[in-house]
């Protein structure tokens, strides 16, 4: 897997060399969270924070609920790290506090253990930044007198994944330390990504090969690097059956729809066209999903499993993903859910087919039916009317939606956040 990397200092998106000199500056964080979704998760990094001299938590709530982030900067407690989380974070990523105690620089396991019961080990990744095979913290000004190895072996227990930067090579587009990034990989068995170096294709096809996911950085924002070309570098193509692994597609609210085979032709045209393509096994050649009948999957991001060597495109489809004209290849309708109810309806406001009711809902009027409906639910007494009462409320909220411009998953996020809030 490929992680892009948005690094913020002051309120803009930065790049920085070996994490001191200013190479680059940007203000377009939300644009660029949404680009990167596509490939793979995206890991934020609050750099002021990390260096103790402020925070940008401001701007990095919004990328959360943008793109699947994995954050990290100056997360001192476990309280914050449960924050983040309930606020969309996918994987919370520490690092000087995980090494500092009141006696000195060791493995802080109370803090470890307190995150881990806070946010669960799968979230939890550690940074082991390392200058020289040392850890530094910090953001990389202090050196610790921690060894690499010995350390990354310390925190495996509580980490689902290590992150490693070599310093020396962070920023400086002149390769990563392959020799050091084999021998963490061989002394641990958790997940392990690697930034710090990167500047080629091949790199990251290598590091893939080790079963290390890449971060990139500077590659990326200098051009050096596209990121549909790290992601096909990054599959475990060694397990591809005849160059092809299977490529399974489901729609935003997760119903799937078919599934196929891909191969690295047929991943840089999904990129390149923005739908779906595939290598059909019967005509031997690359085949866009829809370049006849239109009814294309337009592709919102790709993920691979666990091993590399299968796919997961979620798409918006147009029309019916089935040849036979169904809605899916294991479904002949769609699943109704809040988003489908939600879609029909705002076709109906933008459209305002004539004698729809839902048309006739001004705002006003459509206000004074949810506290009907409300009140209806609430004195309700079989269970049909109950059903028949919360169906009604639940359609005239969901106009109201519309007409405030409130996106129904926004709530669901909102529910979310609820649910991984620990007061609640």
């Amino acid at each position: 897997m490929v992680i892009a990397s948005i690094d913020i200092q002051g309120g803009a998106v930065v790049q920085l060399r070996r994490g001191a000199e200013l190479v680059l500056e940007r203000d377009d964080g939300e644009a660029l969270a949404f680009e990167f979704d596509r490939y793979g998760e995206v890991a934020v990094i609050d750099l002021d924070a990390a260096m103790g001299s402020g925070s940008n938590l401001d701007m990095i709530k919004p990328l959360l609920r943008i793109a699947e982030c994995r954050v990290g900067g100056g997360i001192k407690s476990a309280g914050q790290a449960a924050e983040l989380v309930s606020l969309g974070a996918t994987k919370i990523i520490v690092g000087s506090a995980a090494f500092r105690t009141e006696s000195g620089f060791a493995v802080n396991d109370a803090f470890l253990d307190a995150l881990v019961k806070a946010v669960g080990r799968e979230c939890l990744v550690v940074a082991v930044d390392a200058r020289g095979g040392e850890i530094v913290v910090d953001g990389w000004k202090t050196p610790t007198g921690l060894k690499l190895i010995e350390t990354a072996r310390l925190v495996e227990k509580y980490a689902g994944e290590l992150l490693y930067t070599s310093v020396e090579k962070e920023g400086m587009m002149g390769g990563a330390d392959i020799a050091a990034i084999r021998e963490l990989r061989a002394a641990v068995s958790c997940l392990v990504t690697v930034a710090g170096g990167v500047s080629t294709v091949d790199e990251i096809a290598e590091i893939a090969a080790q079963g290390c996911d890449v971060q990139l950085g500077m590659a990326l924002y200098t051009g050096k690097i596209a990121l549909a070309d790290a992601f096909v570098a990054s599959l475990n193509w060694g397990k591809a059956s005849d160059g092809l692994l299977p490529l399974i597609a489901q729609s935003s609210d997760g119903q799937v729809l078919m599934t196929g085979f891909t191969d690295k032709e047929a991943l840089s045209e999904t990129f390149g066209r923005g739908n779906v393509c595939f290598h059909s096994r019967t005509r031997g050649s690359l085949w866009m999903k829809g370049e006849s009948s239109g009814n294309t999957l337009e592709l919102l991001r790709l993920r691979a499993d666990c091993d590399r060597d299968a796919l997961l495109a979620v798409v918006e489809p147009h029309g019916p993903a089935c040849h036979t004209g169904a809605w899916s290849c294991f479904a002949t309708r769609q699943r109704y859910t809040l988003q489908h109810l939600q879609r029909i309806i705002d076709q109906r406001l933008r459209d305002a087919p004539a004698g729809s009711y839902t048309a006739s809902l001004t705002d006003e009027r459509v206000r004074r039916k949810v506290m009907e409906e409300a009140y209806e639910v609430c004195t309700a007494r079989t269970h049909e009317e109950f059903v028949w009462e919360a169906a009604d409320l639940f359609y005239h909220t969901a106009v109201l939606l519309s007409r405030e411009n409130v996106h129904v998953d926004e709530v669901l996020d909102e529910l979310d956040r609820r649910h991984k809030t620990p007061a609640c």
